[in-house]
């Protein structure tokens, strides 16, 4: 099948794109910086600013599938300019690739979300049919889900990937956090108490293929391990799949004033389920944290 991805030199993109080329499929990335990493086979590589309509949109007429990525980090400062970044990243890029289907469109657009559709869930399960929470980055979810949406509307069956936190090697946030934890200056968050959805990678790129297969498979799916963990009981296995202790809390009062609202969001958490993945047949590689962890640092 001819796959178009937007945001796949990313840690979720490049690797989708090498199981992809894998499996013998035709695969296109838009890259907004044109450099790529790899040598030999790979992909097209097609330079663009997803945010803008563009000669980029063409690739979209003739494809199969649409895995839409695009986004800005949200592991940053998040001043005013920087939000309006991750917003237009995500919802005006999702909005040119809809805009450029054909109508009766056959394709699949598979299109990234997260959880933090729900905002702050406190102790209250999260299922796929579970309604928006109000902050920034739940407002972001839900306005990035309303423009993949319209899809349908053309004829494309659409799937909405809610993505939880993703561990895996090589980046994601196994990248970010091994280097203070190995130090043993890792620890829990706030009061450590919030839940903390995560994911394998390679978990997340078999249901995002298990998607791409299921004919059946729309609307929106929690793409989060069952085997949920709060915050404090993540920061001790990840310490101790390290060896080293997890004794340096950062206290909720230190997370608002040094990263502002980004350090607000980090203290709230989701207690989301893979509801809909597990009903349709899923079934995950890494359930449970402690085997994850040791595949990504040990495996």
């Amino acid at each position: 099948m001819k796959i178009f991805i937007t945001g796949g030199t990313g840690f979720v993109g490049s690797n989708l794109s090498k199981r992809l080329l894998d499996q013998g499929h035709e695969v296109a990335v838009a890259s907004s910086s044109g450099k790529h990493q790899g040598t030999g086979k790979g992909p097209t590589y097609i330079t663009a600013d997803t945010t803008k309509p563009g000669d980029w949109q063409e690739n979209l007429k003739d494809a199969d599938v649409i895995i839409n990525l695009a986004g800005r980090s949200i592991f940053h400062f998040w001043s005013e300019s920087y939000k309006k970044q991750m917003y237009s990243s995500r919802i005006d890029t999702t909005r040119n690739i809809v805009d450029a289907l054909p109508e009766q469109s056959q394709a699949i657009l598979l299109s990234a979300s997260a959880v933090g559709y729900y905002g702050d869930s406190g102790e209250s399960e999260r299922d796929e049919g579970a309604p928006a929470g109000s902050d920034f980055l739940a407002t972001i979810s839900r306005d990035w889900e309303e423009e993949a949406q319209r899809a349908a509307g053309k004829g494309a069956r659409v799937a909405l990937m809610r993505f939880g936190v993703i561990l895996g090697r090589g980046g994601g946030a196994i990248a970010t956090m091994k280097k203070p934890f190995s130090l043993g200056l890792g620890g829990p968050i706030g009061t450590g108490r919030q839940w903390f959805p995560w994911i394998h990678l390679e978990d997340l790129l078999d249901a995002i293929l298990f998607l791409m297969d299921g004919s059946a498979l729309d609307g929106a799916f929690n793409c989060v391990a069952p085997g949920r963990v709060r915050q404090e009981d993540f920061a001790k296995q990840l310490a101790g799949a390290l060896n080293r202790p997890a004794f340096m809390p950062a206290p909720s009062f230190v997370m608002k004033t040094a990263l502002g609202e980004f350090g607000k969001s980090l203290l709230s958490g989701q207690k989301a389920v893979p509801k809909k993945l597990t009903e349709h047949g899923f079934v995950f590689r890494y359930p449970r944290l402690e085997g994850a962890l040791q595949d990504i640092l040990h495996g």
